[in-house]
C-alpha cells in the first residue's frame, strides 16, 4: 500500500521490479485518485447524516407515549449526542494514527462507523427504555432518581454485552487478516466509546435537559 501514483509511475515501478527481479506478475493494482477520494468522503458524510436523522425520528416515534409530558425528541437528541461522541472519538483516534502511522481511511472505515452507530444506539435505547418503564412505576420520584435507577438496572447487561462483543472483535483483530485490521480496530474503539457514552453521555444529558425545562416551566 502506498500513496496515489500516476499510470506512468506505476509502469516505471513495474519496470524497476523486472530489472531487479526478472519477470514479475502483478495480480492486482487498485488506485483511488483525489477526485474519487473526495467523492467517497462526501458520500460517507451524507450516509452518516442520513443515519443520524432516521435514528432521531425512530427514537422519537418509539418513545412517543412516554409519561410525564416528556418530549420524545429529548430521547432522540440524547441518543444522537452519544452517537456523535462515538463517531468523533473514533475519527479523532484514526486521524492521530494517520499522522503517526500513515493509516488511510477507506470504505471499510465508513462501514465501521455505521456499525458503531447501530451498536451505540442499541445500548442507549436499552437504558432509555428502562427509564420509560421506571417513569410508569415511580411517578413520585425525581427524574434524576428514575434515570439513575435505570442505569443501575441495565449496567450489568450493558457491560456483559459489550465485553462479550469486545472479546470476539479483539480475537479477530489479533488473529484475523491484515485487510480488515483497521476495520476491527475502529470497531474496538467504537464499542468501548459507545458503552461509555450510553452511561455517561446520553442519560446525563437527558436528565440535564429535562430538569432545565422543568425549572423554566416552574
Amino acid at each position: 500500500r502506498m500513496k496515489h501514483i500516476s499510470n506512468e509511475g506505476h509502469e516505471a515501478l513495474l519496470d524497476s521490479f523486472e530489472e531487479s527481479f526478472g519477470a514479475v506478475e502483478e495480480t492486482r493494482f487498485t488506485t483511488i485518485g483525489p477526485t474519487i477520494g473526495s467523492t467517497m468522503k462526501q458520500k460517507a458524510i451524507i450516509a452518516l447524516g442520513i443515519a443520524l436523522v432516521f435514528i432521531v425520528f425512530y427514537i422519537a416515534f418509539a418513545f412517543r407515549h412516554v409519561p410525564r409530558h416528556l418530549s420524545p425528541w429529548r430521547f432522540g437528541m440524547g441518543a444522537i449526542a452519544a452517537l456523535v461522541h462515538d463517531v468523533l472519538i473514533t475519527v479523532g483516534i484514526f486521524v492521530v494514527l494517520g499522522a503517526v502511522l500513515g493509516i488511510e481511511i477507506d470504505a471499510l472505515f465508513v462501514t465501521a462507523l455505521l456499525t458503531i452507530l447501530g451498536f451505540s444506539v442499541h445500548d442507549t435505547i436499552v437504558v432509555f427504555d428502562r427509564v420509560r418503564e421506571n417513569l410508569k412505576n415511580q411517578r413520585t420520584e425525581k427524574f434524576e432518581k428514575v434515570a439513575n435507577d435505570a442505569l443501575n438496572q441495565t449496567l450489568a447487561r450493558s457491560m456483559n454485552t459489550s465485553i462479550s462483543t469486545l472479546f470476539t472483535v479483539a480475537a479477530l483483530y489479533l488473529l484475523g487478516a491484515d485487510s480488515i485490521e483497521w476495520f476491527l480496530l475502529a470497531l474496538l474503539i467504537g464499542i468501548i466509546s459507545g458503552t461509555y457514552s450510553s452511561i455517561f453521555t446520553a442519560t446525563p444529558l437527558l436528565v440535564w435537559w429535562t430538569n432545565r425545562k422543568e425549572r423554566k416551566s416552574s
